[in-house]
């Protein structure tokens, strides 16, 4: 599904609104001024000023407003060359204000332990209450602080959190998928258990942001490869970096190194021997004593077998 936004003057607000009187919705969204549905395009119409325009006609539809989007693209193709932010999916200018879901992974760099995915959404006023906490990228907090933070970040939001362990991760793999693909899997699926989540606690998130790990198009291609389409009205956002942009995200970052944190402990547990994270040196040589005390199909449990230190500790034994 396609879409453009605007942003337009109090003035012309009421004169969409007029336009669209005909073909208005109800229940109106959250912080809505209105919402309308016309062939080929739903305009959702917010008080900030944020017009969202979705749908097979949406720039033709936005075109009407505010001159053509196509005459802005050419624009930009003669300008330096895009930033891997710079795209149709670039979270509006008034987003800090914005009630929205948030999309974070843990463990992805890591040779040992599982990857986590996060999603939580926050109300205007959990929001507040989660900013004092001084969230941000999970990877500047220290562990310790990780453990103190995510309880408390998880009794204010609505969230979701999935666990792909080792092994499923090394079979899906060996069937084929890179890690971009199974991450947009785990996204998807902790973004519409929130959603779900909302419609049932009657609360109307304003839009869905992913920190971007792959180009939108990517990630909707990965989707339709699994049979999986996005097909809400809720708008989707990606941004390199979003826990800095949005509190949402900061705090899916949280829960979901929380649970990679935690996960990493039950490993050490179970081996007996500390597992280093990252995937240094260290790591080659942690990896290389395991296979000795335990043997090679441990790792299978454990590590992510397809990273270049599974060589590297096998030339250690």
């Amino acid at each position: 599904m396609s879409h453009q936004v605007l942003k337009v003057t109090n003035e012309r607000l009421h004169k969409m609104k007029k336009h669209y009187i005909s073909s208005l919705k109800s229940p109106t969204p959250q912080n809505a001024a209105f919402a309308a549905k016309v062939p080929g395009c739903t305009i959702t119409a917010y008080t900030s000023g944020k017009v969202l325009f979705q749908g097979a006609d949406a720039s033709r539809e936005a075109g009407i407003w505010e001159g053509s989007p196509t005459e802005a693209k050419k624009k930009t193709a003669t300008s330096a060359k895009k930033s891997v932010d710079t795209h149709d999916y670039s979270p509006p200018a008034q987003l800090q204000s914005l009630a929205m879901l948030g999309s974070d992974e843990a463990g992805t760099g890591d040779y040992f332990g599982p990857i986590t995915v996060a999603c939580t959404y926050l109300t205007p006023e959990q929001m507040k209450n989660v900013e004092h906490m001084g969230i941000r990228d999970s990877k500047t907090i220290k562990d310790p602080v990780i453990l103190e933070l995510a309880p408390e970040i998880m009794k204010k939001s609505t969230y979701s959190l999935l666990t792909l362990t080792n092994e499923k991760y090394n079979n899906l793999q060996v069937k084929g998928y890179n890690q971009g693909r199974m991450k947009a899997m785990m996204h998807h699926q902790a973004i519409m258990n929130v959603l779900n989540k909302c419609r049932e606690q009657k609360l109307n998130p304003e839009g869905v942001f992913v920190d971007q790990f792959c180009q939108p198009g990517v990630y909707f291609n990965y989707l339709k490869q699994s049979g999986h389409y996005w097909q809400e009205e809720t708008p989707i956002y990606f941004a390199t970096k979003a826990e800095s942009l949005h509190v949402s995200v900061a705090a899916a970052s949280v829960i979901a190194r929380y649970a990679f944190v935690r996960e990493m402990d039950k490993l050490e547990t179970s081996l007996g021997s500390p597992v280093p994270k990252g995937a240094s040196g260290k790591v080659d040589s942690a990896a290389a004593e395991i296979i000795r005390l335990h043997g090679r199909e441990t790792l299978k449990q454990c590590a992510k077998l397809h990273f270049a230190n599974t060589g590297k500790a096998e030339r250690l034994v």
